[in-house]
């Protein structure tokens, strides 16, 4: 594939690139691998097991947090998707007119939209995320279960810090 390097070829350039620079290096790896394994396995979900039901990550994404949150304020949505108010918007249109979403307003709050599955919508996931599961266990499957354990405090750790700490390092 062209512009694809492998991770023992993207570790060896930054090696080379950032040597004699005044970086930690070992930080700089671990972020760099963070990155890489997360897009990764967000391809992979995204062609195993997304796309054939349709769906973009983003639109699984939107869809699963108003899953888990029995309904979920847009502007919520919006942030745990990662994703601009204005790209909701255009999502949950798509959502809506596959049937699989329904928008409302608050009923203490009528500038707030609300967004809830519909019937559905909710049984979309529930066929697909054991579908999705299945991949996410093959993601891992090469980790022992105390590797994945460490990992996941690890992972866990990391975004704990950066939700106490992000609002600090803005400049």
């Amino acid at each position: 594939m062209t512009g694809y390097h492998t991770l023992a070829e993207t570790e060896k350039a930054m090696a080379t690139h950032l040597k004699g620079l005044p970086i930690d290096m070992a930080a700089a790896e671990a972020v760099s691998n963070l990155y890489r394994a997360a897009n990764i396995a967000r391809n992979h979900l995204t062609q195993t097991v997304l796309k054939d039901v349709d769906l973009t990550w983003t639109a699984f994404v939107v869809l699963w947090v108003t899953w888990m949150w029995d309904g979920i304020e847009s502007r919520h949505a919006a942030e745990e998707a990662a994703i601009s108010k204005a790209t909701l918007t255009g999502v949950v249109q798509t959502l809506e007119r596959r049937g699989l979403l329904a928008r409302f307003g608050d009923s203490d709050d009528r500038r707030l939209v609300r967004l809830r599955l519909t019937n559905e919508g909710r049984s979309l996931m529930q066929k697909l995320y054991p579908v999705f599961n299945a991949e996410e266990q093959f993601i891992v499957s090469t980790l022992s279960p105390r590797v994945r354990s460490t990992m996941t405090r690890g992972l866990r750790a990391i975004v704990a810090h950066l939700e106490s700490q992000s609002d600090t390092r803005r400049p």
